[in-house]
């Protein structure tokens, strides 16, 4: 039987394992309402989530986060392929029980919460992007310092300011100390980083760069734009990785785009306005149909 403990903060929320096709994924669930299962992104596990998102979100929601397999506290393969992400959401959601559910991700989860919803449409409630890109081929892509930065194994401050927020912005900069220092407060049962050699050998694999991760294969960029699933894109005017100017080019064909721009933010909007994000997204599932 699996367990369950939906009373606990993001801080000291314990880590639960579902056993599913051959492998463990490790989750953790907070909050009591309706399910949302979150898809991490690059590098990410259960511990780089900003706690006063999760904890903002838990208001509304039963908030599932999970490790990737083979990564984190997670087994098996590790693959940064979106469609193989998209299979762990849906693995995990089906070893704890979960027929249909709220889906959002994050940068690659992002990724990866699109190809779980055009592979299982019948199963997404509605559809949360936050700092992602559009599938197929894209006008704009990651600016140099992305690379710079993201591969570098250990991330300072100045590394996570210039990657998930504004540099240019003095209440981005604050943002970011602010949300590093909550990130922090997790002591036991932190997930591990993936280490450099893994991440390293997944993006020279069959994904490729983080810009051309999401080849389109399967023709999702229209299958998304004749969805009858309601999509929430949330932005940084100053997206590095996958800038915002990539969602004007489908906002005219896609009939459920939602797109919401946060002023002197990055890639990481929900770490910089954890509340208002959060309250965005609950807006979002409870009044758009």
């Amino acid at each position: 039987m699996i367990q369950t403990n939906h009373h606990s903060g993001a801080v000291d929320a314990p880590t639960l394992y579902a056993e599913t096709n051959g492998r463990t994924l490790a989750y953790r669930s907070i909050g009591n309402g309706e399910p949302l299962i979150l898809c991490v992104r690059f590098r990410g596990v259960l511990d780089v989530w900003d706690p006063a998102f999760l904890d903002a979100l838990a208001k509304t929601f039963r908030v599932i986060t999970f490790d990737y397999s083979g990564l984190g506290l997670s087994t098996g393969e590790a693959s940064y392929d979106p469609r193989a992400l998209a299979k762990d959401a849906m693995d995990l959601a089906d070893a704890i029980g979960l027929d249909s559910f709220y889906l959002a991700g994050w940068s690659l989860g992002g990724q990866a919460a699109q190809a779980a919803a055009i592979l299982h449409p019948e199963r997404v409630r509605k559809l949360i992007l936050i700092g992602t890109t559009p599938p197929g081929k894209v006008q704009h892509g990651p600016e140099a310092v992305f690379f710079e930065r993201a591969l570098k194994f250990d991330n300072d401050l100045d590394d996570e300011t210039v990657l998930f927020f504004e540099p240019k912005s003095e209440r981005s900069r604050a943002a970011a100390s602010a949300s590093r220092e909550r990130i922090a407060q997790r002591k036991a049962e932190r997930s591990p980083v993936v280490p450099e050699e893994t991440y390293l050998r997944l993006l020279g694999g069959d994904a490729g760069p983080p810009d051309e991760l999401f080849i389109d294969r399967g023709g999702y960029r229209d299958t998304l734009a004749s969805t009858s699933i309601p999509i929430l894109v949330i932005s940084g005017d100053h997206e590095i990785v996958f800038p915002v100017q990539n969602w004007f080019a489908v906002i005219p064909a896609w009939r459920t785009l939602h797109l919401v721009v946060i002023p002197q933010a990055g890639h990481g909007p929900h770490h910089q306005e954890p509340q208002f994000c959060a309250d965005l997204i609950a807006s979002f599932a409870g009044n758009i149909e």
